[in-house]
């Protein structure tokens, strides 16, 4: 990817400060989940509430105080049903980034599209693992099948705004190199986007009981 930065000196440290903000959500989070033992229900969904932080930032700790600290099953709305992908996609982000580069393949000369399948793959078997767990502990399991396909179709979604969000970035020459904070955070920007145009299909999903929010 031929990576230029060319987005506003202003963005590096708002950048910094948000990622500082999004790390200490997580910890925070972590130590509200083991330390004072408001556990759930898998570790899946533990993981789910703690990753949440490291896109939402500080604006995870409402969402987790309502729904996540003492949750009661079903009552979550389609929305929370929608961070297990928004967490999957931090964790691909996270490790795909380092490895497409490390590794220097690229498609037509240009690794973002190695980036976007990288991490798409990562993140649809993440969420497929998170299914799999998530609706067991429920009571009503997906079938493996089942559980395919709900983290496919969640995650080609999601991409309509993460994966559009980089194309935006790439080909507007506002792509900062991935050793600068500000391309983390615009990965952590692109992950909101990913989950409003996922969320007519977290909600669908959700609803036929193909999708189970973190409790």
């Amino acid at each position: 990817m031929q990576m230029t930065n060319r987005v506003p000196d202003w963005v590096t440290p708002v950048a910094w400060i948000f990622i500082a903000l999004a790390v200490a959500t997580a910890a925070w989070i972590a130590y509200d989940v083991y330390a004072r033992r408001h556990r759930h229900a898998s570790i899946a969904a533990e993981i789910v509430w703690i990753t949440s932080a490291l896109y939402l930032g500080p604006f995870a700790i409402p969402l987790y105080t309502r729904y996540g600290r003492n949750p009661v099953p079903g009552t979550q709305p389609a929305a929370v049903a929608g961070l297990p992908g928004g967490g999957a996609s931090a964790i691909a982000h996270l490790i795909g980034v380092p490895l497409v580069i490390a590794s220097g393949l690229t498609i037509a000369g240009i690794d973002l599209w190695v980036m976007i399948l990288v991490i798409g793959a990562l993140a649809i078997l993440l969420l497929f693992v998170y299914e799999q767990v998530a609706t067991r502990r429920a009571g009503h399991p997906l079938s493996v099948g089942g559980a395919a396909v709900a983290a496919v179709v969640t995650v080609l979604a999601f991409d309509i705004g993460m994966g559009g969000w980089m194309l935006l970035l790439h080909f507007n020459e506002l792509m900062p190199p991935a050793t600068d904070a500000a391309f983390w955070f615009l990965m952590q920007l692109g992950i909101v986007l990913g989950l409003m145009t996922g969320y007519p299909v977290v909600r669908r999903l959700a609803a036929r009981g193909q999708s189970a929010a973190p409790a």
